[in-house]
């Protein structure tokens, strides 16, 4: 309820301050001890992930496997954060950048990643000093609290406040109130554009702070001199790992005219051979989606895509058996920019798109709102550089020789325009959670002013 948030805010805003006061390395040490925790329960945690939000075991484990890893990265952060010391153009002066943590990351997740998304933010933020207050999907609850435990338990044993990383469960009127509320020093948030638009508005109202991780609407481009054997198996595991509800899922498949009957042909039999089944079973490469509304709104999508001139070459039923299970789906025949191609349906569509030149296909790629991953397949050396340079892809993610999805925790993530321009994780991202100052240290005997001024 808002009375229960009210009162985590000010436990979590009276434990920053206990938090802000160790020094840097020392809270890199117990961010490592989160890891260790995680490991040792990675597989009931990864089964939890299964259970509640439908993804198979081994993408559980994996996920969870992405939260200890950015622990490990982060623990080598807590030793290198810092800003330069800069020549200053006064004599008897120094000019250095102080890095000082923000004080409350507001951290709202999807349900589509319920543990790695959590683990990207509060990793990083707490070594910057931060303390977090998470508000995970509300159909993936008992993941949130689950991990929250595991964590307070560690902070508790380092005789700090559990309060550090605090937990709300809630609807959407909580993650408004977090995103209305001033204490809220960065809100994070991951989720639809829709969503996303409406929280940065709100957090910009009150010139707070937001990170932004949002819709994506991902190309992968095929050309003529692509090697296949690379070609079908990313293709098949960017459009239908987790079933289609990756925000980095290849939705887009653009085919040079010369390849384009063949991929098609191979990718409906990898298709064919895709294991449909419980996601707790190790066998099983495709589970279910995850509610009945995703259901519908699959249908839908391939309703439409007929309706504007596409044909189903793969799937496009629901598949009769208990829970959401719908086959996994490739569209071929619609224009680039058809209505429906351009609209991100979370679910495994994958609409398969013809093109003759590379100047059009980059633009084709680049025409949609979102910009977050974007992938093309060649052996042409200019080509690589052309796509990686400032007329290629304009996503966030651009990726040569492999699929949209599957980013490593070293380099930033996130993208541009409707995908919200946020970064997580690696690179530099830690800057998002703190705030910069320039400091001027005067230790001379003279006041040199700016600009030559003397005052006599």
């Amino acid at each position: 309820s808002l009375e229960d948030y009210e009162e985590t805010v000010k436990k979590a805003k009276e434990a920053w301050k206990v938090w802000a006061d160790i020094p840097a390395p020392k809270r890199g040490e117990i961010v490592r001890q989160i890891g260790d925790a995680l490991r040792q329960k990675i597989k009931l945690l990864g089964s939890l992930v299964s259970l509640e939000m439908g993804k198979i075991f081994v993408e559980g484990v994996g996920e969870v496997q992405e939260y200890v890893d950015v622990c490990d990265y982060a623990v080598g952060l807590s030793r290198m954060i810092g800003g330069p010391i800069l020549p200053s153009e006064r004599p008897g002066h120094a000019l250095i950048e102080q890095w000082n943590p923000v004080g409350l990351v507001g951290i709202i997740t999807a349900f589509n990643f319920p543990v790695a998304v959590y683990g990207w933010n509060s990793a990083i933020a707490m070594i910057c000093g931060n303390a977090c207050l998470w508000k995970g999907a509300p159909t993936t609850s008992l993941i949130s609290v689950a991990v929250t435990k595991i964590i307070a338990k560690v902070l508790e044993d380092n005789k700090v406040p559990g309060a550090i990383c605090s937990l709300v469960c809630g609807g959407a009127d909580i993650g408004m109130a977090m995103a209305k509320d001033e204490r809220m020093d960065l809100l994070s948030f991951t989720g639809s554009t829709k969503v996303g638009k409406q929280v940065a508005l709100t957090v910009q109202e009150r010139f707070g702070r937001s990170l932004l991780e949002l819709g994506g609407n991902n190309a992968i481009i095929v050309f003529e001199d692509a090697d296949l054997n690379l070609v079908i198996p990313s293709a098949l595991f960017a459009a239908v790992g987790t079933a289609g509800q990756r925000c980095t899922t290849a939705r887009r498949l653009f085919l040079h005219e010369s390849v384009h009957d063949e991929v098609v042909a191979k990718l409906a039999k990898a298709y064919v051979q895709v294991r449909v089944g419980d996601p707790w079973d190790s066998d099983t490469l495709y589970g279910p989606l995850h509610t009945k509304e995703a259901v519908k709104m699959f249908l839908d999508a391939v309703e439409q895509a007929k309706q504007q001139g596409g044909s189903v070459v793969y799937g496009g039923k629901v598949i009769n058996r208990p829970g959401n299970y719908v086959e996994p789906t490739i569209v071929t025949g619609l224009p680039h920019n058809a209505p429906i191609v351009h609209t991100e349906t979370f679910a495994p569509i994958l609409y398969v798109l013809k093109f003759k030149e590379e100047e059009e296909v980059f633009a084709w790629n680049n025409e949609v709102k979102q910009g977050l991953s974007s992938s093309i397949f060649t052996k042409d050396l200019g080509r690589i550089f052309r796509w990686l340079g400032p007329k290629g892809s304009d996503c966030g993610i651009v990726n040569v020789n492999i699929p949209t999805s599957g980013a490593e925790i070293g380099g930033a993530f996130g993208g541009e325009k409707h995908t919200g321009g946020g970064r997580e994780s690696g690179s530099d991202s830690w800057k998002l959670y703190m705030r910069r100052s320039t400091c001027t240290i005067n230790y001379s005997k003279d006041l040199p002013l700016a600009q030559g001024i003397k005052f006599q």
